[in-house]
């Protein structure tokens, strides 16, 4: 059933990209078809194995994608890993209703940001790319929390660190606001060392993604905030 209903949703997205009529207003800033690949392989995980029900979903980019132990680190609990490649807030927002409200997921544990700015955007566009995704949420998952996992130090992109503390503490300051529907996890301080500085073991060659090390301090701190 699923499977079906993943046929139609990327089908018809496919074909909306194509026309060039899918989300105007994000026309310019991202380019959906590029995700195909990966949306075609969601649909097949599905197909093959059914998701949790009411899933503790992890939506993002790389860091998300790449975080291959999520069941192994969280027994118990139904995760679900849905991050994409590189993406941005755009993409979160573009592909909202077919990664995340299509599996009515009991949380939403979200890691948006690093590559936006990355991408030249500032502190306060991806605060505001925050409160989109928020106002979807409410829209149409108005009763399910949101985690935001803060944006973590990288080496590889240290000169853009100002920003990205500028991003976290908006957020952070936002969901301290309204902390029942809202959680903000410090998944970046943890990554630096007494320098103040991202400690090396952390960080895979690329200087920008982690280390099983790495995803082990997440563990702790994430698995806080995780329901049941």
């Amino acid at each position: 059933m699923l499977y079906s209903v993943w046929r139609r949703v990327y089908t018809s997205a496919l074909l909306l990209v194509l026309a060039g009529a899918a989300h105007p207003s994000f026309a310019q800033a991202i380019n959906p078809a590029q995700w195909a690949p990966e949306l075609r392989a969601f649909a097949r995980q599905d197909s093959l194995t059914p998701p949790p029900r009411r899933p503790v979903l992890f939506y993002g980019s790389s860091s998300i994608r790449k975080w291959e132990t999520l069941r192994q680190d969280f027994p118990g609990r139904p995760v679900l890993n849905r991050g994409f490649g590189g993406s941005r807030f755009p993409d979160a927002l573009y592909f909202f209703d077919q990664l995340v409200a299509a599996y009515r997921p009991r949380q939403v544990v979200l890691y948006e940001g690093d590559n936006d700015i990355g991408s030249g955007a500032t502190p306060q566009e991806v605060f505001q790319s925050f409160r989109d995704f928020e106002r979807l949420m409410q829209q149409k998952l108005p009763k399910v929390p949101v985690v935001f996992l803060a944006i973590k130090p990288s080496p590889s992109r240290w000169a853009l660190y100002p920003q990205v503390q500028e991003a976290n503490r908006l957020i952070r300051e936002y969901i301290g606001q309204h902390p029942k529907r809202l959680r903000f996890v410090d998944t970046a301080t943890p990554l630096l060392g007494a320098n103040g500085k991202p400690q090396p073991q952390f960080y895979v060659a690329d200087s920008l993604h982690m280390t099983p090390a790495g995803y082990a301090v997440w563990k702790e701190v994430v698995g806080k905030a995780l329901k049941r």
